[in-house]
């Protein structure tokens, strides 16, 4: 499925190696003040090429919006954006026509349709998430008029917890022909209290499948987490004076709704499968053989999910907010 959200709904397309991947976003309130310039900044986290920790591929990633946007505003009309490819290089790719790379979406996608796009992945590559990124820059526009703020941050990279070391462990692993994963953690302040549905419509729920639909992540978790497992239920309690919430061990959100503390959302990354290490697969015939992966690959997606994950979170809760107008009027 390629359309996410219910009233702010979000169609992305294109592939890694195909001529553009864009979005197209219906739904989005008229009055708010948006362009080009606001996507920039958060393209610029999410590309590659800008250090020795991510992939060399060279895209500019400037978007353009072609749609909906009238004297530097939304109109209530679709917003269409894009951002075109610039630095394809999909011969580095044509060994892998008829093999299977471990790791990766090859086998399910060739199982699922009977065809896949083998250069970089097609839909199931990374560079999909410019679209998430494209869309999830309108929803921060809507969600700062609400003074609503998104920001992420590396926890963890292979274990290491130090920030300082992050980047030895990412560049350790690519001299090695390797990738390692990382830990994420995703904050969302000033939402207010009572957004998100109960029973199948949970924020909570909802926060964990936007998350989990992003390629590489394996684990989510809310609050405390898996920690509350641990824990008796008067530890794990958030207990409450005049004042508010004395804790805040729920990651703010109660019964699938909003408590208007933050919202703390936390989530695994698996290590980058693209890796030149030689490794056992098979074809598509159903011979064995081995895979080196050659190309441009992260050694670590890490510190380039984080920006994903924000506009993965802006979006949920965006939707959330014209859900809640159409019940209240908030």
């Amino acid at each position: 499925m390629n359309t996410f959200g219910r009233f702010f709904r979000c169609t992305t397309f294109g592939e890694s190696h195909g001529n553009a991947l864009g979005v197209v976003v219906d739904g989005c309130p008229p009055g708010i003040k948006f362009s080009e310039n606001d996507l920039l900044p958060l393209l610029a986290r999410r590309r590659p090429g800008l250090s020795p920790l991510s992939s060399p591929r060279k895209e500019e990633d400037n978007p353009v919006i072609l749609s909906g946007i009238f004297n530097g505003k939304t109109t209530g009309m679709p917003v269409a954006m894009a951002v075109f490819n610039k630095d394809q290089k999909s011969g580095d790719y044509e060994t892998l026509e008829n093999l299977f790379r471990p790791g990766h979406a090859d086998f399910t996608y060739q199982s699922k349709y009977g065809a896949r796009d083998f250069r970089g992945g097609g839909r199931s590559s990374g560079r999909e998430t410019v679209s998430r990124v494209l869309a999830g820059g309108l929803a921060l526009k809507l969600l700062e008029r609400d003074g609503i703020s998104v920001s992420g941050k590396i926890l963890e990279i292979h274990g290491e917890t130090d920030p300082e070391k992050f980047s030895d462990e990412i560049l350790s692993a690519k001299n090695s022909n390797d990738s390692v994963g990382g830990i994420v953690e995703t904050k969302i302040s000033g939402c207010p209290a009572g957004l998100g549905d109960p029973v199948f419509g949970k924020l909570d729920a909802s926060l964990a499948s936007a998350i989990m639909s992003i390629g590489a992540v394996k684990g989510v978790e809310i609050g405390d987490g898996f920690l509350s497992a641990k824990k008796f239920g008067s530890e794990n309690n958030d207990c409450m004076d005049k004042s508010g919430f004395l804790s805040n061990h729920a990651g703010g959100i109660l019964g699938g709704i909003s408590t208007g503390e933050d919202i703390n959302v936390r989530f695994a990354v698996k290590p980058t499968p693209s890796i030149k290490k030689e490794q056992k697969s098979v074809t598509v015939a159903g011979s064995e053989t081995t895979v080196s992966t050659g190309g441009r690959h992260d050694p670590c997606i890490v510190p380039r999910i984080v920006v994903v994950s924000e506009c993965m979170a802006a979006l949920v809760i965006a939707d959330c907010i014209l859900s809640q107008n159409s019940i209240s009027g908030y």
